[in-house]
């Protein structure tokens, strides 16, 4: 074996770029990390990525990930950072926490809103609502709203629709409960995305007792005696550590395990890997936000206003007043396309009852996992994706439009939303991801019952282990997933400074 090193953190993304940052805070502790893409420190960040107001950033530093949608579907292409950063160096900058019943309900110990809220206040440094005692000013990812004259013709009109279709108009979609209609949080400043490359990593690259080793994809986790000792490279290399931290994310943190003889005990087998743990949870209860959308031609906008900059949420019949919201409407645009410019008012599932898998037919690293996110799996979640279609469907033919489009919409037809049957067979045909998988890697307190890590992220059964991402989140929050994800970070490491300090 090479060096050794205290503390090897296994992909470079929402979450491995805060826990190596926070744990080698510690300048005793030596952090190694490893990114399968390349790094970039500031005076080299390409263009694209630093673009935060034009939608995602994957064409060059994408996974290449496919999977099924819908069973008997078309495969969707189901985009993942490959960068320091990972996704959130890509991502469309959306910056939501979700409800406090999305924790709440998790029924797990130190997980209750009470107890995550300091770590969404020590991530964030909220520039409009930073006096507030459930707001951040000190953290590392700056938030914002698009406020006065950023604001395009489209975003206006389409908040007057959204509200006259019933939706309440609300100040701070962070604000706890909030449920309704408001500009959009957004961790981008100056049209700059701020990724956790740049808010963690950047100010701190000079640490003597951090190695970042990008472009360095890893094969699978060095166990010895059942206990993890180090990981080993897809070129071979072996790199010892004390203690392996899995951040790769809910579609590759399982493959990762399983690469590595964790998991449910025939599939591990069937690859002909020995079963090192036998923990059925890996790489099920897959859970993703789906969404469809209405598609608007647009007049050409004034300048070059930010394509993301209102968010709306709503529950549906099926909710009550105490659940979180259960749908999304988004608007997104006007972009250019060959006829013109374009708008969409989508609507997106946030609390799906469905739940698919993440599998490997092959231990070779270089393949991609078989995804299989199951929308619809359960009938309930396309009765409440119909009511979100339905509430953006009146809001698009809002006469508050007329004023910003340059014809009638053009899908689906308005007729088709009033269809039972054609509008359900219209969502199983166009349904796509959100980008917000979760749940492979799951925190609970049973492994018997699915739970992969404990509260404190460790994988039962291995010492020397951990997950911490999107992965071991139990259920999806009704939120984009990236500040969630960051905070479930936070959390984790500093649950684990208050046990080493006896706390």
């Amino acid at each position: 074996m090479k060096r050794r090193y205290d503390v090897a953190v296994v992909g470079a993304g929402s979450a491995g770029c805060v826990v190596a940052s926070r744990l080698s805070e510690d300048a005793d502790r030596e952090v190694v990390l490893f990114e399968a893409g390349p790094d970039y420190p500031p005076a080299s960040l390409p263009a694209d990525l630093a673009d935060g107001i034009h939608g995602t950033s994957t064409a060059s530093y994408d996974w290449g990930l496919h999977g099924t949608g819908v069973a008997g579907g078309p495969p969707l292409n189901l985009p993942q950072g490959r960068v320091t950063g990972g996704s959130s160096a890509v991502n469309a900058t959306f910056a939501v926490r979700g409800h406090p019943a999305d924790y709440d309900g998790w029924a797990l110990p130190g997980w209750t809103f009470a107890d995550v809220l300091p770590s969404f206040l020590r991530l964030e440094h909220d520039l409009d609502f930073g006096s507030s005692p459930y707001h951040g000013t000190d953290g590392p990812v700056p938030i914002r709203r698009y406020l006065g004259d950023e604001r395009s013709e489209l975003t206006l009109a389409m908040e007057d629709a959204i509200a006259d279709v019933g939706i309440p108009r609300i100040p701070d979609h962070n604000a706890p409960e909030a449920v309704g209609l408001s500009t959009l949080p957004v961790n981008c400043v100056r049209g700059l995305r701020v990724s956790t490359a740049q808010a963690y990593l950047d100010p701190i690259r000079s640490r003597p007792n951090l190695t970042i080793r990008a472009s360095c994809p890893i094969a699978d986790v060095v166990i010895r005696h059942g206990r993890a000792v180090g990981v080993r490279s897809t070129d071979g290399e072996i790199i010892a550590a004390d203690e392996v931290i899995v951040c790769a994310g809910a579609y590759h943190s399982p493959a990762l395990l399983i690469r590595s003889g964790i998991g449910p005990a025939a599939d591990v087998a069937a690859l002909g890997r020995p079963v090192t743990m036998d923990l059925p949870g890996v790489g099920k209860n897959l859970a993703d936000h789906p969404w469809v959308a209405i598609d608007l031609p647009c007049l050409q906008p004034l300048g070059d206003p930010p394509l993301f900059q209102v968010m709306a949420t709503a529950r549906s019949s099926r909710r009550t007043a105490a659940d979180p919201p259960d749908l999304q409407l988004m608007v997104c645009g006007p972009y250019p396309l060959e006829d013109g410019y374009h708008s969409l008012l989508a609507a997106a599932l946030l609390k799906p009852a469905s739940r698919g898998e993440a599998r490997l037919h092959t231990l070779d690293p270089d393949a991609a996992p078989a995804i299989d996110l199951a929308y619809f799996r359960n009938p309930v979640d396309i009765d409440r994706l119909v009511e979100g279609l339905q509430l953006a469907d009146a809001a698009a033919a809002h006469p508050h439009l007329a004023r910003i489009t340059r014809g009638p919409r053009l899908a689906p037809r308005q007729d088709l939303v009033a269809d039972a049957v054609a509008v359900r067979a219209w969502i199983k045909a166009t349904a796509t991801t959100y980008h917000h998988p979760v749940g492979t890697c799951a925190m609970g307190t049973d492994p018997r019952a699915g739970a992969v890590v404990d509260t404190s992220g460790r994988v039962y059964g291995v010492p020397g282990l951990s997950v911490v991402d999107a992965s071991i989140l139990p259920e999806p929050p009704s939120a984009n997933t990236n500040i969630p994800t960051i905070m479930v970070a936070e959390h984790i490491v500093t649950r684990r400074r208050g046990v080493e300090a006896g706390l």
